[in-house]
C-alpha cells in the first residue's frame, strides 16, 4: 500500500503454517473501510478449517497465497480456538470469530452509511439478483455498482481483462468475491494489483444472503458445529471436507501445540 496514510493490518498468529489475523469485526471493518476510502488495495480471506487445511496441504499454492493476504480472519470457531491456544504472553483472547457472511453485512452497513459502493463478483445470475434484492432491503442506502457471474471454468485472457475493466469502470469501493475456496482466494491474489480497492472473499455468503442456503442456528455456530449443520444438508459434496479434514486438523493442531509447549 502507498499513500499519505499508513494503514497497518492486525497482527497474525501461526495456525499450521498459515498466518491468521488476531482481529475482531470492528477492527476488520474499520481497516477495510479506510482502505476503500483511500483507494488502497487489500485482500481479505475469512478462513475456516477447510481453508487452513487447503493451505496446509498445498503450501506452495493456496498456502503461499493466503500468507500474502492482508487479512486472514478466523472464520470458524476452531480457528479462533487455535489462535487463543497458541497466543503469546500478553495477547488477549479473541471472544468471537470473524465469519465471512457476518463481516459482509458489517461492511455493507458501513458502506451504505459512508456512500461507498460495492461490487458482487461470483455465483450465478439468479443468486446475484436475489442477493442484490435482499441487500437493498436490509441496507436501502447501499450502492451496488455492479455484478458479474463469471463462467465456472478458466477464463480467457480477454474475458478476464474485460471483467477487470468493468469492475474498474463501475467505481466500486469494495469488491465481494463469492467463488468458493480456493478459487476466490486465487482470483483475489492474482488481481490485487489491478484493482485499487479491498477484495473480500466471502465464500457461501452470496448463497446465504440470497436465501439460497440456510445458515446454521446461532447456538450451533457458537459451539463450532456449523460444519455438522452444513454436512447434513450437503453430505455428498462436503463429506471429504468435514469427515477427513476436520480430524486431521485437530491432530495437526495438537502436534503444533505440543511443539510450542516444548519450545517455551
Amino acid at each position: 500500500m502507498d499513500g499519505s496514510t499508513q494503514l497497518t493490518p492486525p497482527v497474525k498468529g501461526n495456525v499450521l503454517g498459515i498466518g491468521v489475523s488476531r482481529t475482531t469485526y470492528q477492527e476488520c471493518t474499520d481497516f477495510i473501510l479506510k482502505c476503500a476510502q483511500q483507494c488502497h488495495s487489500c485482500t481479505v480471506a475469512p478462513t475456516p478449517v477447510h481453508g487452513i487445511m487447503t493451505g496446509y496441504l498445498d503450501p506452495k499454492g493456496h498456502g503461499e497465497r493466503l500468507n500474502q493476504f492482508t487479512l486472514v480472519t478466523p472464520d470458524g470457531q476452531p480457528v479462533r480456538w487455535a489462535l487463543n491456544l497458541l497466543r503469546k504472553p500478553g495477547e488477549a483472547k479473541l471472544t468471537d470469530r470473524v465469519y465471512g457472511p457476518t463481516l459482509m453485512l458489517h461492511l455493507c452497513d458501513r458502506a451504505a452509511a459512508e456512500g461507498i459502493s460495492i461490487f458482487l463478483y461470483g455465483s450465478t445470475p439468479p443468486v446475484l439478483q436475489a442477493l442484490q434484492t435482499n441487500l437493498k432491503k436490509k441496507f436501502p442506502a447501499l450502492k451496488i455498482a455492479g455484478t458479474l457471474s463469471p463462467p465456472f471454468r478458466k477464463l480467457t485472457s480477454a474475458e478476464d481483462n474485460a471483467y477487470i475493466q468493468e469492475i474498474r469502470q463501475s467505481g466500486a469501493g469494495i469488491v465481494f468475491i463469492g467463488l468458493g475456496c480456493p478459487r476466490q482466494e486465487a482470483w483475489a491474489f492474482h488481481h490485487r494489483h489491478h484493482l485499487d480497492c479491498p477484495l473480500i472473499c466471502v465464500g457461501a455468503a452470496f448463497d446465504f444472503h440470497a436465501g439460497n442456503i440456510s445458515q446454521a442456528p446461532p447456538w450451533m455456530q457458537r459451539v463450532g458445529l456449523e460444519w455438522l449443520f452444513r454436512f447434513t444438508r450437503e453430505p455428498f459434496r462436503l463429506w471429504k471436507r468435514y469427515l477427513l479434514l476436520n480430524p486431521l486438523y485437530l491432530l495437526l493442531l495438537a502436534r503444533q501445540l505440543i511443539a510450542v509447549k516444548l519450545l517455551s
